[in-house]
């Protein structure tokens, strides 16, 4: 395996293998926010009841506030 790493790989033929999905027209950002106890506890019991996570809910959130597709 070293070889054949040494003498190199013909990008051609490599393959993304799956990964985070893209969000919107560019690779997203992460934007770190605070959080006190019980928003952070109503953000996980929205999520855990529409069965998506807390970064979902944010995005969403943020779209219907900021009126943005």
């Amino acid at each position: 395996m070293a070889a054949e790493a040494e003498t190199g790989y013909d990008v051609a033929h490599l393959h993304r293998r799956g990964g985070r999905r893209p969000l919107g027209s560019a690779p997203g950002e992460v934007v770190p926010v605070r959080l006190d106890p019980e928003l952070r506890a109503a953000l996980s019991a929205r999520a855990q009841a529409e069965h998506t996570n807390a970064s979902d809910v944010i995005r969403q959130a943020l779209r219907a506030w900021l009126d943005v597709a």
